[in-house]
Formats: structure tokens, C-alpha cells, sequence
């Protein structure tokens, strides 16, 4: 069978992009490795349209009874490569290969992790990797955010009015973000710099509780109830290396309409070069990229 469309990845702007495909009456697939991607490791998430507070489970769970509405082929696989094959191309899995006219890439961003100990058993447990959905969550409290570029400096920003405490952990001698954010968050009382910082381990038994920095050979231990990881985002495109041009951070490059330099193949989500990483924002770049497609095959 040669599909209309087969849309890989399951997560906000994959789910959208399938719903809007399933009412142009579309014949396509979806392909992922799991349903939900990064918001179903998301604590709580207040910033979603209709909903003033729902965890990421909940809001996954809303996704898929949503989707199951609609009748369609779903493959819980990983794709490996894409080949153009005439005018179609060709998905290959981890099992089986499938054909289609056009193709929605939607496989979604991973935070990079500092890859220390405890990280992993506590994520969610007072670490998170996005300030803009959960700082809410530690008002009051002594938060430590990590990184030292624009993401860094827009989580202190954010925890301002927030937080009690704010230690800035910066792995090198000096703030790379923009001047204007950098100025700001040196001026504030709640927030203490910490350069040439090298978190070494983070603790805690069902929450965090503190984390250990080497600094300049100094071992510290910062007790903190909430840690920012902001060392910036994994797009996942590994497999599309020598498919669609992506930029230098490894994010697919794509127009106003959702296209990439490949006709025929779209693209949505933390997986491109939009600006904004926010699952509303995932979710309508998925709505767009499926109109997008419903027109380009109406026109061939």
C-alpha cells in the first residue's frame, strides 16, 4: 500500500497533525516510538489552553482518546532512514518499510542531560528541563538553574517573582546569552552567580534535595529544593542527517507553510527551527503542516 501521508512521531505536533489529517479524509500512517513524547514526563502544565492545570499524563491521555476518534494505521516502531523512491519515499523501520506520497517528521526535541548521578532517579522530582512549564511550581523555594546562554538567563528571569532563592551555575567564566537578559538577572538580590561550576552529583530521596558542584576544586554542596536544567535541547533527527537540510543545531530548516527543501516532506514541532519549544506551539505547527500537505497533494 502507498500512503497519502505517514507522519512519524506521536507527540503534540504528530497527534495534531493526525487529527487534522484524519478530517481531510486522508489515507496515512503514523509511526513513533511512544505516544505523548516530552509531555509525558512533564509534572503539572498550567499553560495550555482550557486546561488551568493538568499533569502531562492527563493531558497525553487527552491527546490519544482524541485521536482514537478517527480510523488510521498506527506502528509503534523507531524509523531508521527515509529514501526517496520516484516521486514517493520510503520509511524504513526497525521492522518494516512503508511507502508514501508525503511525509510529516515530527519526532520531537530530548533535553540534554548533564549525565551525573542521581539525574536520571530524580527527573521530575524536583528536576525539570523547562522553566516556562513548571516554574510555578517552586514558589518559595531555593532553586538552582544550570546553564549559561539564553535559556539559562530566561529561567532566572522567570523564577524572579517566584522563587526565594536562585543559584546560577555556570560550567565556564562568564553569561553567553543576550546583554540586556544578562544585565538583569546580575542586578537581582535573589540571585547568586556561581561560575566555573561543575555539578557533580544531585541528591535526594523522593525530591531533591541538594546537588554537589566542584568549583575550581572546591566541592560544595547547595541545598535546593528545585533544579533548572537549561543546557539546551537534542532535536531527533539523527536519521535525517543525509535526508533534509537541518541547521547547525541538528533541527530540520523549514518555511512558513511547514516545508522542508524536499518536496513532499514537512516538518513540525521541537524537531525544527521555530523559535519556541511549548506544546501549544508544537501542537498548532502540527495543524499547519497537515493543511499543508492536504494541499500539495490536492495539486498533484
Amino acid at each position: 500500500m502507498i500512503y497519502d501521508l505517514i507522519v512519524i512521531g506521536a507527540g503534540p505536533a504528530g497527534i495534531t497533525a493526525s487529527i487534522y489529517a484524519s478530517r481531510k479524509r486522508l489515507n496515512f500512517m503514523v509511526i513513533s516510538k511512544n505516544i505523548g513524547g516530552q509531555v509525558i514526563v512533564s509534572y503539572t502544565i498550567d499553560n495550555y489552553t482550557g486546561y488551568q492545570e493538568i499533569s502531562g499524563t492527563e493531558l497525553v491521555k487527552k491527546f490519544d482518546e482524541h485521536l482514537k476518534q478517527f480510523k488510521f494505521d498506527f506502528k509503534m516502531n523507531e524509523v531508521k532512514k527515509i529514501e526517496k523512491i520516484n516521486s514517493n519515499f520510503l520509511i524504513k523501520t526497525d521492522t518494516l518499510d512503508y511507502e508514501s506520497k508525503t511525509i510529516i517528521i515530527a519526532t520531537g526535541a530530548t533535553p540534554k542531560m548533564l549525565k551525573v548521578k542521581g539525574e536520571v532517579e530524580l527527573k521530575n522530582r524536583g528536576i525539570t528541563y523547562c522553566a516556562t512549564c513548571d516554574a510555578p511550581l517552586f514558589s518559595g523555594r531555593d532553586v538552582a538553574v544550570i546553564g549559561s546562554g539564553n535559556s539559562a538567563l530566561d529561567a532566572v528571569l522567570q523564577l524572579f517573582n517566584i522563587a526565594n532563592k536562585i543559584y546560577l551555575l555556570v560550567r565556564s567564566e562568564s553569561l553567553k546569552g543576550d546583554r540586556i537578559m544578562i544585565d538583569k538577572v546580575k542586578v537581582s538580590p535573589k540571585v547568586e552567580i556561581l561560575y566555573n561550576s561543575i555539578v557533580t552529583e544531585i541528591i535526594g530521596d523522593k525530591l531533591v534535595k541538594s546537588l554537589k558542584i566542584n568549583q575550581k576544586d572546591d566541592l560544595r554542596e547547595i541545598v535546593v529544593q528545585g533544579i533548572f536544567i537549561e543546557i539546551g535541547y537534542v532535536p531527533n533527527t539523527e536519521f535525517l542527517s543525509d535526508f533534509v537540510e537541518l541547521n547547525v543545531e541538528g533541527e530540520i530548516i523549514i518555511d512558513a507553510n511547514n516545508r522542508t527543501n524536499i518536496s513532499g516532506v514537512f516538518a513540525a514541532g521541537d524537531c525544527t527551527d521555530v523559535s519556541y519549544k511549548q506544546i501549544i506551539i508544537a501542537a498548532g505547527e502540527g495543524s499547519k503542516a497537515a493543511i499543508s500537505v492536504f494541499e500539495y497533494l490536492s495539486k498533484i
